[in-house]
């Protein structure tokens, strides 16, 4: 009885030895891929899942370790806004009228009601205008009232996340967004011209360029830019010596509120067109007796999303979540209401996986954010069970476009993963699908947190991304083991000393 009691005990422990082994393995490319990456294990997440066919995990390491995520964030956020709204959602712009209109003249305002549209731009106004005319409006004797109450998000014109204050990166979102916060000033000294791209009077360029008849490299090659935000007319100097043989050159900078470009914008283009505006702008919400005139659409929301994923926009992930956030809880939409909506929506579909998440504002440009690998594959495969390829069309294509069109060019992943990156400061991560040479779908996620070179993590990934293409699924597995911990085979007296080592020929096998 006592030696029959051992024996099953010992049988026991092997089987939880055998188990485990079977829980620490990594396919053997993707083994070999880290080890030789210069990158330590305990600073790379990865979660890969087969999602066509029978499915499974392929390989997974510190895939419940929360991470930095950067830009992959954002595929949460665009995936919530498809889940909400709907591929076909098209975002607004509503215009009133406050007054009689008679006689081709509106006696009184006409009125401008953000509503988060983030893709609003200098190329709809003729639209705009051509709608106002429309309407018999050849002169407005009030004023032009912009409402952006629908967004409670103040004043900050940038994140001021970096020393890169005044990068169209840093924008920060407003209901009444135009062209995505940025200003452009155009630079040609061939010509010795500087110009605003678009009519805007809420703030000033001061040119101190000296022209030199130099090469265009180097010093000489593009002017130096000091910005001044503050008060109510932003100040942009430009300074120091251009070669008068460089083309033009286009400065983008967010410098001023966009209700302010918007106005100026609209205000010249209704003077184009002969429409006399006497007033000037007032920030107002629409009045209770103001009368619908039109609604200006935005392009459908799989178009939005896009753009978001495949240029990694910042500003119109931050629109997106905030919407959320107004259709979700109501107007106005603030960042808390953002972060609930999405955290709901995604966890009601089913989407969101166990683990902490913390999705900040959305677009990722944050140290505060924090997801795992896990995670995000499990978002990717409920996305793609529920959306398929148009779904994946949103993303990055290898070597095709977006943020992947040049990382992939000329290699075997070409046309076969779609992508969503992420990078700040000692985060370098990927995500999304990647479809093998032999027909298998992945869902793929490797988040690489470490100080020791994003051009390492982004070598890793690249390597690994390849690899899974020419993957020929001969087995998938379930965890893996911090490649630190491997040290030595196992010998097999050591089977019942509960001091095991994970044996590295199994570590290496194929078959997991």
């Amino acid at each position: 009885m006592n030696h029959n009691y051992h024996l099953n005990i010992k049988k026991l422990i092997l089987f939880y030895l055998l188990l485990s082994v079977t829980i620490w393995a990594l396919p053997h490319g993707i083994n070999t891929i880290i080890r030789n990456s210069g990158i330590p294990a305990k600073d790379v997440s990865i979660y890969i899942k087969q999602i066509n066919g029978n499915g499974g995990t392929l390989a997974s390491l510190n895939a419940t370790q929360i991470r930095t995520p950067a830009s992959v964030v954002k595929v949460f956020t665009t995936y919530a806004a498809i889940l909400k709204l709907g591929f076909n959602y098209r975002f607004t712009t509503k215009f009133y009228t406050k007054g009689k209109i008679s006689k081709g003249t509106l006696y009184g305002d006409l009125i401008v009601r953000g509503m988060g549209d983030p893709s609003l731009s200098s190329e709809d106004l003729k639209s705009i205008v051509k709608q106002i005319k429309s309407r018999g409006i050849k002169k407005i004797t009030g004023n032009i009232i912009i409402d952006r109450s629908y967004f409670e998000v103040g004043n900050k014109n940038t994140s001021g996340f970096d020393k890169n204050t005044h990068s169209p990166y840093n924008a920060m979102p407003d209901a009444m967004m135009f062209n995505e916060r940025i200003s452009t000033v155009c630079v040609t000294p061939n010509k010795n011209s500087v110009t605003k791209e678009n009519a805007d009077g809420s703030y000033q360029v001061i040119n101190q360029l000296k022209r030199v008849n130099k090469p265009c490299r180097g010093k000489y090659s593009w002017p130096a830019v000091k910005i001044d935000s503050k008060g109510d007319n932003a100040k942009i100097w430009l300074k120091g010596t251009i070669s008068k043989r460089c083309g033009k050159r286009n400065i983008c900078k967010v410098v001023t509120q966009p209700y302010k470009s918007f106005y100026y914008a609209l205000k010249d283009s209704l003077h184009k067109a002969g429409v006399k505006v006497q007033g000037t702008m007032h920030l107002a919400k629409v009045p209770k007796y103001a009368k619908p005139l039109f609604t200006h659409y935005s392009e459908p929301l799989e178009v939005i999303i896009s753009k978001t994923a495949k240029k990694s926009n910042n500003v119109y992930a931050r629109q997106l979540l905030l919407v959320l956030g107004a259709k979700t809880y109501g107007a106005p939409a603030t960042l808390h209401k953002g972060q609930r909506a999405l955290e709901r929506i995604l966890d009601q579909q089913g989407a969101l996986g166990p683990g902490m998440m913390r999705i900040d504002n959305g677009s990722g440009l944050s140290r505060t954010a924090k997801m795992s690998a896990k995670q995000l594959t499990q978002m990717l495969e409920h996305a793609h069970k529920r959306y398929g390829q148009k779904w994946m069309d949103t993303l990055a294509i290898a070597g095709v476009d977006g943020t992947i069109k040049k990382r992939f060019r000329g290699t075997v992943v070409k046309n076969r993963a779609w992508m969503k990156t992420g990078t700040l400061r000692r985060v370098k991560n990927i995500g999304g699908y990647v479809k093998s040479k032999s027909g298998h779908l992945y869902a793929v996620s490797i988040l690489v947190n470490t100080n020791k070179g994003n051009w390492r993590a982004s070598g890793l990934q690249n390597d690994i991304i390849k690899w899974l293409v020419r993957y020929k699924a001969k087995g998938l597995v379930k965890q893996v083991m911090p490649l630190k911990k491997i040290t030595r085979p196992m010998p097999v007296s050591s089977l019942w000393s509960m001091e095991t080592k994970v044996p590295k020929e199994l570590l290496d096998t194929e078959m997991f």
